[in-house]
């Protein structure tokens, strides 16, 4: 697919700053005997992504607003663009040398997201939608799957950690789902969670307690590889909310009654 400009400049971004990632994630595990050592170079390797990001992206468009997960927040002189970014989404993998990690890079406009990359970088899977223009993955277009039945369905979540006030509510959706479905996922990283549901790998997912950083991306390419998007609360907004519920057609209103209970 030959995409805009913005969707070029984004995802020559990610992949510059993939390469910067994946040669700290190949020094991680020697980092291992030193749990501060490792999670002092992780923030460090986190820190270097988002500037290459942001040199890349800010750059190119310089107008554009800018949010990220370390280097908070800038105002545009465009106030109607923003870039959306979180430069390692799945930090407590790549500190623990699981190769489950991503950039994700989204386009705001006047509010809607238009444009959206997820590059998981140790597999080299680059996934990107343009309002309009469809969902891919590399050079092949994803589409949600076909599944209809919930029982034939996988799903995945984010699990609370550390004693998060949300850990109640997710053992109780857990406790509903599981017997309906074939099975739960739990790997890490919400924006390639979302980018699964995209590619048809999972039927549905959701979480509670996001970031917009974490979501932004994910939300149009779920939407543009054919699936649903919507905040858990139905009458709500899945980035200020923070939090999304998504899957394919066919299985979206049932999984939803189920989470929303």
């Amino acid at each position: 697919m030959i995409g805009s400009a913005n969707l070029n400049i984004m995802q020559k971004a990610a992949r510059k700053a993939g390469r910067s990632l994946v040669k700290d994630f190949r020094e991680v595990e020697n980092l291992q005997v030193s749990m501060k050592g490792a999670g002092d170079f992780v923030s460090k390797a986190d820190i270097a992504a988002e500037a290459i990001l942001k040199e890349e992206l800010l750059g190119a468009r310089p107008t554009y607003g800018w949010i990220a997960e370390e280097g908070g927040e800038i105002e545009g002189e465009d106030p109607t663009r923003r870039w959306i970014v979180d430069p390692l989404d799945g930090t407590t993998n790549f500190l623990h040398g699981l190769p489950h990690w991503a950039i994700s890079i989204a386009l705001e406009h006047k509010g809607k997201i238009v444009a959206g990359v997820i590059y998981d970088a140790a597999k080299d899977e680059m996934f990107f939608a343009e309002k309009g223009a469809g969902a891919w993955m590399n050079e092949s277009r994803i589409r949600v799957s076909g599944r209809h039945r919930m029982i034939e369905s996988i799903f995945a979540t984010g699990l609370p950690f550390g004693g998060r006030s949300d850990l109640p509510a997710t053992l109780q959706d857990l406790a509903r789902l599981m017997p309906t479905c074939a099975g739960v996922r739990r790997w890490g990283s919400a924006a390639l969670d979302m980018a699964y549901v995209a590619a048809g790998r999972y039927e549905g997912f959701w979480e509670r307690r996001l970031n917009a950083w974490d979501m932004a991306a994910g939300i149009i390419i779920v939407k543009e590889a054919g699936g649903f998007a919507q905040a858990i609360d139905p009458e709500g907004h899945i980035l200020s909310d923070g939090e999304v519920i998504c899957a394919n057609e066919p299985i979206f209103e049932t999984f939803a009654k189920v989470i929303r209970g």
